[in-house]
Formats: C-alpha cells, sequence, structure tokens
C-alpha cells in the first residue's frame, strides 16, 4: 500500500509522540494502589497516573483502564510484576492521558489472580472463569470506579472505560444495562462512557438477545487483526444501534491486532501507524467531549 509524503509525516510525528512519552520512564514510575474488586474476594493491584504540576491542585477527571488478554506487564517483565515492567502499550496511554489532565488507573485483574504473566495467543477456550471477561472483569473495572472516586483529587463524576482486545470485550460488558444493575448501580452511577480497542465481540453469547449500553460506546478494530472479529463487532454495533443504544466503531483497512502499541513491531506496519494516527485523538476528543462538566 502506497503512502503520500504528507502521510508519512502525520505517520512520523505520531511515532515521534509515541517515543516521547514512553520514555525516561524509570523516572516517571506511577503510583501502585491496591482496592477490592467489586467480586468481594479480590484484592486488586493498580496503577495510577496523575496529572504534573498545577493540575493536581484540583480534582481532575479520570480513565479506568482494562488491559488484554497478555497482561499489563511486559512481555520482557522476566517474572518481576511492577509499576517498572508494565507493557509500552499501558505506559503510553497512561501517561498521554496524565499530559492532558486526567487520572489513569490501569487495573491488574490477572496478577493478584496468579496469571500476571497473562496468556498466550489463541488460548481463549483454556482461559479460567476467574478472568472471564463478561462474568469477573466488569467488576474489577467498577471496583476501580468506586476506589477513584474515594479518592479527594478525582472527580467522581467525570470517570470513562477504556480497554484493549480481552479489556475491550470487559469494557463493553461492563457498559451494558444489565451487568451496571447487578452491581446494584443506575446508569447516572456508572462511567460516563467507554473506548473499546479492538475487542472480542462474542461474550460468551451473553448478549445474544441484545446489547444496550447505558452510555456512549466507541469501538475501534482493524480488519486485518489476527485475533479477533471486527466484523462480528460491527454487528453487536449495527444491532445496538438498531435498538437505540449511542455505540458506534471504526474498522481501519489493514490495521491488525494491537494497531496502537507503539514497539517498532506494529508500528513499523503502515496501516498500523497510520490507524494509530488516527485513533488516539479521536479517543482523546470523545473522550475529552465526554468528560466536560
Amino acid at each position: 500500500m502506497r503512502r503520500s509524503r504528507l502521510q508519512l509525516v502525520a505517520i512520523g510525528a505520531m511515532l515521534h509522540t509515541l517515543v516521547l512519552l514512553t520514555s525516561a520512564e524509570a523516572d516517571n514510575l506511577p503510583q501502585q494502589v491496591e482496592f477490592q474488586s467489586l467480586d468481594g474476594d479480590t484484592m486488586l493491584t493498580g496503577y495510577l497516573f496523575r496529572p504534573a504540576g498545577k493540575t493536581t491542585a484540583r480534582k481532575v477527571p479520570a480513565i479506568v483502564m482494562m488491559h488484554g488478554r497478555a497482561g499489563a506487564y511486559s512481555s520482557l517483565a522476566g517474572g518481576k510484576y511492577d509499576a517498572s515492567t508494565l507493557s509500552r502499550r499501558h505506559a503510553f496511554w497512561g501517561r498521554f492521558w496524565a499530559s492532558h489532565g486526567y487520572a489513569a488507573l490501569l487495573v491488574d485483574g490477572f496478577g493478584p489472580r496468579g496469571y500476571a504473566g497473562g496468556f498466550p495467543i489463541h488460548s481463549y477456550d483454556s482461559r479460567p472463569d476467574a478472568v472471564n471477561e463478561v462474568t469477573v472483569r466488569p467488576l474489577d473495572a467498577y471496583g476501580a470506579l468506586k476506589y477513584l472516586r474515594s479518592r479527594s483529587d478525582v472527580d467522581g463524576d467525570r470517570i470513562a472505560l477504556q480497554g484493549w482486545s480481552n479489556g475491550g470485550s470487559a469494557a463493553i460488558a461492563a457498559m451494558s444495562d444489565e451487568i451496571l444493575a447487578a452491581t446494584g448501580q443506575k446508569p447516572g452511577e456508572g462511567f460516563r462512557g467507554a473506548v473499546a480497542f479492538y475487542p472480542a465481540c462474542a461474550l460468551h453469547d451473553r448478549f445474544a438477545n441484545g446489547y444496550h449500553p447505558y452510555a456512549p460506546l466507541r469501538v475501534f478494530s482493524g480488519d486485518a487483526d489476527e485475533e479477533v472479529s471486527a466484523e462480528r463487532c460491527a454487528r453487536l454495533v449495527e444491532d445496538s444501534q438498531a435498538a437505540g443504544g449511542d455505540v458506534s466503531i471504526e474498522i481501519y483497512q489493514g490495521a491488525t491486532h494491537d494497531f496502537d502499541d507503539p514497539g517498532a513491531k506494529r508500528q513499523s506496519v503502515p496501516e498500523n501507524a497510520d490507524a494509530a494516527d488516527r485513533a488516539i485523538p479521536a479517543t482523546l476528543a470523545f473522550l475529552k467531549a465526554l468528560l466536560r462538566r
């Protein structure tokens, strides 16, 4: 696929931004925190990225971030699972949100349950129910929401949800009317909205009879995804729209799974770099408008 000079310049600019926000990580580590999942049993680990400077003197909006099937940490963690070994993608997004004045809380839902290293590709059918993205992980997201609302530096009325891959699936499930109701909350008490990057949308057939999000939801996928079906997500979105759901999907031509991963392997694919260049500012614009007072 040929690229014009302007397209290549734009992609280069995005790569430069990715490098800047993921550099000097050892000098800018997030705070490790703990909080209870709404499953009632699990004490979760989280990594809190906070805005620097004068913005911390006031309450700020926040983003709860849900990792994918590979877990919260780098594949090079070597058994050391802490703030210093987070994956480059999660570190990038945490710092990205903080640089725009948001608190960002990355939830490690696998480590506390004994699966810190995550799961390999195509292992979906063998993963334990303890990390089910429909019945369990949404409860982790709501545990994070409750924790953020307990903090004096976070505006509890302006919190959104973001997830990738399996965490994107968890975000979609968490935004459903029925799962929110199962937590004992009303729509005005949940997240203000959510973004899901390249999720799987089968969702254990939980929503075979219809899916309706209680707040706005945006999905970003690639049509060359080697792990999940963007087409299946498009069908879920179309059916939900027909039932009145405020949900939409953007599918990027030629983009693979993990297209926003700042590593050289993914960003060396021009279609991935182009998708990241479009999806990142689109996500910022969506959540900025959503969380504006």
